[in-house]
């Protein structure tokens, strides 16, 4: 699928859509973070694959805003200061991404589904965002505002197992998701012209 490296009505329209994807699946975000999160992930990893890094960028950024006002968790209502290192890990996977997996995207087909070497940057990426959220938000920002007499206190080893261990496992079936998504979308292309 060739991408151009001018930013024209497609590239709003399938930013848009990957938005609109984020916005829907967070209102199941109370049923399971493994529907939402991964979900999330692979519209960010499409926008890089499909538009561009700026563009991957920007819903990095708005989708934890948007998950605020329509399913914010407990956590995120005691340490609003949460939602920019959330944004800044969706950007370490989008740019990791672009980096690591960009010359891979362009000639992956389905026989490199499954190759060793996407697996492993794949792994790579996934793991690269959940150690920056492991770091600042699990080991810094939840045990230091989280205020001693919050309930929330009591839960702090389960926020801290999803800030870190839980983001690196929704980025991986985020990638596999992107990945089905993907190779479809360019054997689509490449039959249709």
């Amino acid at each position: 699928m060739k991408k151009s490296s001018s930013f024209g009505t497609k590239q709003i329209a399938i930013t848009a859509i990957l938005l609109a994807i984020c916005l829907v699946s967070q209102f199941f975000k109370s049923l399971s973070v493994f529907i939402t999160g991964p979900i999330i992930n692979a519209c960010l990893l499409l926008a890089v694959a499909l538009v561009n890094l700026p563009c991957a960028i920007v819903l990095s950024v708005i989708t934890p805003i948007t998950a605020y006002f329509i399913a914010a968790s407990p956590v995120m209502m005691v340490v609003p200061a949460i939602i920019p290192f959330i944004m800044l890990g969706n950007v370490v996977l989008v740019v990791s991404t672009h980096f690591i997996l960009k010359k891979d995207l362009d000639t992956m087909n389905l026989d490199g589904i499954g190759s060793l070497k996407l697996i492993i940057k794949a792994v790579l990426c996934s793991l690269l965002k959940a150690v920056f959220m492991g770091l600042t938000i699990s080991l810094w920002l939840l045990p230091t505002f989280v205020p001693e007499q919050s309930p929330l206190r009591q839960k702090m080893p389960v926020f801290q197992y999803t800030f870190s261990v839980v983001q690196f496992i929704t980025a991986l079936i985020g990638f596999i998701y992107f990945v089905i998504i993907f190779v479809a979308l360019k054997n689509y292309a490449k039959r249709n012209g």
